[in-house]
């Protein structure tokens, strides 16, 4: 049965989003051009900057460099900076995912060794998971770990994987076990150096020109026995659980965000009936997600694992994300386009399609979502 139960942000929310906000217009570095896509703006003197205002791992134990804030503390600075359209994307991975996941299951070794640079905007990560012909179907990965003198030998490849070519780790889904029956079993996570030996990083350029993609070879690549994350064999179970927290936070709708800011100013004080209709239309949906977003937070912040609502999130996030630009662009006439509307509209067109791919396709996310509900 789907929750979506109501919650409260704290009461110092108001004055962390106008400290969040004072912050952005007074970076004295230079910000790129505004993009609400937090896969763009690769910006390292950034992500360092936010480390020190405490703005990365921030509900992570101060033990290990974090603030020990809320789920909905950190739900309003992430709110802020993709909606500013900061460059988030070095630590994004890390802060997101990573992080919590050698949390939940690493050792007490790996999380000294990584968490305190990780909030010091010091130590970015990339996700291991899909595959040539494997995808979002990640019982399917076919890239191998075997156990020899020494560590793990990995062999074979990933693809899709953000920021392989600038990060300094992936964390890594392979077969330790061959498949059997139950397709699930003998999956494990690894930590991996990108910059190890037997590592190719071969970025790949997207139609948008730019190269945040590779696919990321190994071959007889030796990680350490201490690189392991969690148990061999317990792959399934940890991946899982951290999809919780690749799909369901505000990046799954604000991805799009800079095309309506643009297009309410385009259409100024006065809009005409289709393009109010066009505002009301998507606020509501916007504000619909939110709730349901801010929902998921506070299952995480109880230490749930709502992965069927965090797959729901993202399903119609990718939907709304899809439609929204479209709304904008029917309601709005070429002779109304302003150059701000132009180029985040284009900037948007050329990226939204990896915005149904990344962290599970749409088939994936609707058989999670109908095994959640009984359906299959």
């Amino acid at each position: 049965m789907l929750r979506f139960d109501g919650v409260t942000l704290p009461d110092n929310a108001a004055d962390l989003r106008r400290e969040v906000r004072a912050f952005l217009e007074n970076y004295d570095g230079k910000l790129p051009r505004p993009n609400s896509d937090f896969g763009s703006g690769y910006d390292p003197e950034f992500s360092a900057r936010l480390g020190e205002r405490g703005w990365i791992g921030m509900t992570w134990p101060e033990a290990y460099g974090g603030g020990g804030r809320s789920f909905f503390e950190r739900y309003v600075v992430t709110e802020e900076l993709l909606a500013a359209g900061a460059p988030v994307v070095a630590h994004w991975i890390a802060d997101r995912q990573s992080g919590p996941l050698l949390l939940r299951y690493g050792t007490e070794a790996q999380r000294r060794e990584y968490l305190p640079r990780i909030t010091q905007g010091r130590c970015f990560f990339s996700i291991g998971m899909s595959e040539p012909n494997s995808g979002s179907d990640l019982a399917s990965v076919r890239t191998t770990a075997n156990a020899v003198e020494g560590g793990w030998l990995l062999n074979g490849t990933k693809l899709w994987t953000s920021g392989a070519h600038l990060n300094h780790y992936m964390v890594a889904l392979v077969r330790t076990e061959p498949r059997g029956e139950n397709r699930h079993a003998g999956l494990s996570q690894f930590i991996v150096d990108l910059k190890g030996p037997g590592i190719e990083v071969r970025p790949i350029r997207n139609m948008a020109g730019d190269e945040d993609f590779n696919e990321v070879v190994f071959t007889d690549a030796l990680v350490p026995p201490e690189n392991l994350v969690g148990e061999a064999g317990n792959g399934w179970e940890q991946v899982t659980s951290e999809l919780g927290y690749e799909r369901s936070g505000p990046e799954r709708y604000l991805s799009a965000f800079r095309v309506y800011v643009e297009f309410v100013r385009a259409c100024g004080g006065s809009p005409g009936s289709s393009q109010a209709a066009a505002i009301g239309r998507i606020a509501g949906h916007l504000m619909t997600l939110r709730r349901m977003s801010m929902s998921v937070a506070g299952m995480l912040e109880s230490g749930a694992s709502p992965n069927v609502e965090a797959a729901l999130v993202k399903e119609l996030g990718n939907n709304f994300e899809k439609l929204m630009p479209e709304l904008a662009r029917l309601a709005l006439p070429p002779e109304a386009h302003s150059a701000g509307f132009r180029e985040a509209y284009a900037d948007t067109l050329l990226h939204s399609p990896s915005f149904t791919l990344r962290g599970g396709t749409r088939e994936i996310l609707r058989g999670v979502i109908a095994r959640g509900l009984g359906l299959r």
